[in-house]
């Protein structure tokens, strides 16, 4: 392993390394990402820093090291999406309605990961109660992506509604961050900033104390640098919770033992519907390296079908605004979050404490879900949805007979200009073509980043795998990474900037 001359950019595993090895302390790795989220405000990608706190865990860790009874992640700094409610610690969702919320108790994964040692270096912006795909729905402003097109200084977004995470991590501003991901709001991120990104199997993840969006598609995840820094977090988030219901109690595998392994005969199922009319071709092209790449490497390459793809977006935009609708009722400005000055009476202290405390994209999905689920729209829309996603479901069991994982793009384009799909939601929507599928149906999904588009901006390719089988999606994972060879560098937005 090579130190890296600003610690700041090292990966998650080899900071591990370095500090087991005690060439590097946690002290220092820690005021380096401080110093890097100080000189790179200008991202936007953090909306509340926790640089006390950082520096006291990192001692605390350092002392630990020093004992030799170092955890997994200890004095490791990371970034947590503000979306997991941390103790004492500002949690806002991205939203003026929880501006000054701070929780009294710490979610699940937030807690497995201070139990493991890593040190929180703050709150990371995200889309409002994550409903976007470009981190541009903030209450507190837009995260800008590290990224710049070739020949061009336009500010890009880092994808959503895990843009600060996904911006932090390919900024080296700190070395690993959660996310969560409802319909790809870890993937398309990932792939748009040049990073890793894995949603979970529904249920692996606790969702104990984060805030929900829509409660059946939610799933916690981690954002890294590479393949190996997601398995050594997953492993660390994952695990059965008694306190959520829908937590299942099944053994967490080692993530990392089996990564490094060969994938001869490994069957990759190449689902055609994944085609799309007015995508770039160097999606379809960065498509077949990727297969090619496997192929060269023992698997096999299946052609299977996921016939009722084409409804996962429109059945999405019914379901989860309808969830989002149900779950977002609660903030009526009476216990908690923001709340109107001086109501005439009961009924403005809701209407206007909701008025002013959601944004509009919020407010769009409220009145989605409320309309879908109400009085003689309910059995045409919800109901109908509902049974087109079981058919969806139903679609990846059938392509899992024939294939072990199935390999797709990861985002229909490279990142584009902020404010550019703003106007129109349905081109915004459109990001998440590739990703929703998989929440619909529960399944593992892992961002890998796997080559450039013409402007020099990433792109990702997308792994799927069985239920429960993280395992084999991180392996196939590392098989595309270690082809593509993609190289993490954002020194040319530093340069222009």
């Amino acid at each position: 392993m090579v130190q890296p001359a600003d610690p700041a950019k090292f990966t998650l595993t080899d900071a591990r390394d370095a500090i087991r090895a005690k060439s590097i302390s946690s002290r220092e790795l820690t005021e380096a990402c401080i110093g890097a989220i100080g000189a790179a405000r200008s991202l936007n990608a953090f909306v509340t820093e926790t640089p006390e706190r950082a520096m006291e865990g990192a001692a605390e860790a350092d002392a630990r090291i020093a004992k030799g009874s170092a955890r997994p992640l200890e004095g490791l700094p990371l970034a947590i999406k503000d979306l997991f409610c941390t103790k004492g610690v500002r949690t806002t969702a991205g939203s003026r309605m929880l501006d000054n919320f701070v929780p009294t108790y710490e979610s699940t994964v937030t807690q497995n990961i201070w139990d493991a040692g890593a040190v929180l270096l703050g709150k990371t912006n995200m889309d409002e109660f994550a409903m976007g795909s470009s981190n541009e729905t903030s209450f507190f402003g837009p995260v800008i992506n590290p990224w710049r097109a070739r020949g061009r200084n336009e500010d890009l977004v880092p994808g959503g509604s895990s843009g600060g995470s996904a911006a932090s991590v390919a900024g080296d501003l700190c070395l690993a961050a959660t996310g969560t991901d409802t319909g790809g709001s870890i993937r398309q991120p990932a792939a748009v900033t040049g990073t890793v990104g894995i949603k979970p199997t529904y249920g692996r993840c606790s969702r104990w104390g984060i805030i929900a969006f829509a409660s059946s598609l939610d799933q916690a995840g981690p954002m890294t640098k590479t393949v190996a820094d997601a398995a050594l977090m997953l492993q660390v988030m994952a695990g059965h919770d008694p306190k959520d219901s829908t937590s299942v109690d099944i053994p967490v595998p080692d993530y990392s033992a089996g990564l490094e392994g060969s994938i001869k005969g490994l069957r990759v199922g190449i689902p055609k519907e994944y085609r799309i009319d007015g995508a770039p071709p160097e999606i379809d092209t960065l498509w077949a390296k990727g297969a090619s790449w496997l192929k060269s490497q023992g698997a096999e390459i299946v052609d299977v079908s996921l016939p009722h793809t084409k409804y996962a977006l429109p059945v999405y935009y019914i379901v989860a605004p309808a969830e989002a609708s149900s779950n977002l009722a609660r903030y009526d400005g009476v216990r908690f979050g923001h709340r109107t000055e001086s109501p005439r009476d009961l009924l403005e202290l809701y209407e206007k404490s909701r008025a002013e405390g959601f944004g509009r994209e919020v407010k769009r999905r409220i009145i989605i879900g409320t309309y879908v689920l109400s009085s003689g729209y309910y059995d045409a829309y919800y109901v109908r949805a509902q049974k087109l996603r079981t058919l969806i479901a139903q679609d990846f069991t059938r392509a899992f007979e024939a294939c072990d994982v199935l390999l797709t793009p990861s985002t229909p384009s490279a990142a584009f200009a902020v404010n550019s799909k703003t106007a129109d939601p349905v081109s915004m929507y459109l990001n998440d073509v590739f990703t929703v599928t998989v929440n619909l149906a529960g399944l593992p999904g892992l961002s890998v980043p796997a080559g450039l588009s013409s402007e020099g901006l990433p792109l990702g390719l997308q792994v799927i795998g069985k239920a429960f089988d993280e395992a084999t999606v991180l392996k196939a994972g590392r098989a595309i990474e270690r082809a593509a060879d993609f190289k993490h560098d954002v020194s040319r937005w530093w340069s222009t900037r």
